[in-house]
């Protein structure tokens, strides 16, 4: 068994002290400063899915808000929005961002031209929005949903899932996080579904960074990956550490 498979082993063994370690760490962040509750944003994806899961687990039904918010999502992914609802018991509600989207595209074109990215990470700000004016309303904490694996190299929108009070999954790679979502109850098809931020029709996470976790995985765990990999991780870990600090100031 090599290392990465080892630590993999390992993190099985100890999933249900982890899981307890992440729950205390939730409720420290909302019950600490005497607030109501979470608002997790829902994308059928299983980062989101653990991410109220825990939540869920941690403060029980009544104080979480899933909120699935499609711009021309695939039916899948709300379907396994759905699932994911019923699995955990979470109270979801649905914003179709839409029209918002459609509304704020033209007018930011009448400037200059957006491609398949910025239009993709446009979606995201605008579902970011969505959370905050919930959570504003309710008194309620944003939870993030990225993973260890997805800010190393920065793949997420800085003021979209970029953005949140706090992150209960920072730590964890994303095959550590499929390992976590069995052990909460995380629907199956959700799971083993290719990862995708449904930016746009086909987008993939693995096609659009140009390697698989796994390759990102070991490198995270174990310092080790094929050298293409390791260039290319390498190389968005730098551009992106604008995402991964404070703003600068004067």
């Amino acid at each position: 068994m090599d290392r990465f498979e080892e630590h993999l082993t390992q993190y099985q063994a100890h999933v249900k002290e982890d899981l307890e370690k992440r729950l205390a760490f939730i409720r420290e962040q909302v019950d600490g400063p005497g607030l109501g509750g979470v608002v997790v944003g829902i994308s059928g994806g299983i980062d989101s899915a653990v991410t109220a899961a825990l939540c869920v687990r941690a403060l029980g039904r009544e104080r979480v808000i899933g909120v699935w918010m499609p711009a021309y999502s695939l039916p899948v992914h709300e379907e396994d929005s759905r699932k994911l609802a019923d699995a955990i018991q979470l109270n979801l509600v649905t914003v179709d961002i839409g029209p918002a989207y459609d509304a704020l595209l033209p007018a930011i074109e009448n400037v200059l031209a957006l491609d398949d990215k910025t239009k993709g990470n446009t979606k995201a700000r605008l579902r970011m929005t969505t959370l905050y004016a919930i959570a504003n309303q309710k008194g309620y904490l944003v939870a993030d949903t990225c993973n260890r694996s997805e800010v190393y190299v920065g793949y997420m929108t800085k003021g979209g899932d970029g953005l949140a009070d706090f992150n209960p999954v920072a730590s964890l790679t994303k095959h550590e996080m499929r390992i976590l979502s069995r052990e909460l109850g995380v629907p199956e098809s959700i799971i083993t579904k290719p990862p995708s931020a449904d930016l746009w029709e086909g987008q993939t996470d693995e096609q659009e960074m140009g390697f698989s976790y796994e390759d990102l995985d070991r490198f995270l765990i174990t310092g080790e990956t094929n050298p293409e990999a390791l260039k290319r991780i390498e190389h968005l870990h730098r551009i992106s550490e604008h995402k991964r600090t404070l703003i600068p100031g004067i």
